[in-house]
Order: C-alpha cells, then sequence, then structure tokens
C-alpha cells in the first residue's frame, strides 16, 4: 500500500473507526487507542483489498475485535475510568441527550450491533460478519436492545 492510498483511507474511514470504537469502549482515549492499532495494522497489511468496502469491513471488524481484546484485559477490570465523557457532550435537543445515555447504559453486547445496524447502516448480515456472530444472534441482540431502550425511555417519561 502506497503512502497516498494509506492517507486516503485515514481521512476515508478515520472518523468512521473512531466512532466504532467509542460505541464499543465507552471511552474516548481507549477509542483514539483502538483507531491507532486499528490504522496501524492497516499500515502493515500486506494483503491486498478487493475494494474501499473491503477496507472499511476490514477495518471495522479489527476495531471490533481490540475493543472485544480491551475488554478481556486485566488493566481495564482493575482500574477506573477517569472522565465521564457523556457529562462533556452537548445535544441538540434533551431527548438525544436522554437517548445516547440509555443506548450507552446497555451492554456491549447490544451496543454495539445497535450502532452499526442503525447508525452505519449495515444489514444483520454484515453486523453478523462484522461482530463475529450468527445473524439470528445479532438480530436478537436488536430486538432486546430495542425493548431494553423502549422499557427504560417509557419508565422515564412515566417518572416525568
Amino acid at each position: 500500500m502506497t503512502a497516498e492510498e494509506f492517507s486516503g483511507y485515514v481521512r476515508e474511514y478515520g472518523d468512521m473507526v473512531y466512532r466504532v470504537a467509542l460505541n464499543a469502549c465507552k471511552n474516548p482515549a481507549d477509542a483514539e487507542d483502538i483507531l491507532q492499532t486499528a490504522l496501524l495494522k492497516l499500515y502493515r497489511e500486506k494483503s491486498p483489498f478487493e475494494s474501499p468496502e473491503h477496507v472499511r469491513r476490514w477495518l471495522i471488524r479489527v476495531a471490533v475485535n481490540e475493543a472485544k481484546k480491551l475488554a478481556r484485559s486485566a488493566w481495564l477490570r482493575k482500574t477506573l475510568p477517569l472522565e465521564d465523557y457523556a457529562a462533556t457532550l452537548e445535544f441538540q435537543a434533551p431527548e438525544e441527550s436522554e437517548l445516547f445515555l440509555q443506548v450507552m447504559a446497555l451492554p456491549a453486547k447490544y451496543r454495539t450491533p445497535l450502532y452499526l445496524y442503525y447508525y452505519e447502516g449495515y444489514p444483520v448480515r454484515e453486523v453478523a460478519a462484522l461482530c463475529g456472530l450468527k445473524e439470528s444472534t445479532v438480530q436478537t441482540r436488536l430486538q432486546r436492545a430495542r425493548q431494553a431502550l423502549k422499557q427504560a425511555l417509557t419508565q422515564m417519561e412515566e417518572e416525568s
């Protein structure tokens, strides 16, 4: 891969990889580390890619795998996050803030497929491939995530 190709891929997919990583790990610093690792692996990759979409899918897969690896690490289990990044985000409407907080409160196994399906626009088949899951598992997780969000938002609405 030439330096120009690599730079193009970084410009094209860097933000998307960061968003996937942030969604998976809920920590901006960890998401940046995952982005750097994914881009380093891309730079070192010797195999040719079939298309730009192949590069995009490959980068998402690397980001998801790196987030899983980080979640299993002993370092993460023995430390506490130093910042609550959700408090620093600004939303245009209060509903967006509440929805974001409810989505981020979901377990990662529901949050990541939900993000890839709704935000990145991947069909269930591709979400399954990117996450290393069966299609039926992704469908079940999406359904459970929607149910959990509906229940939480309904409960919040009733309380207010």
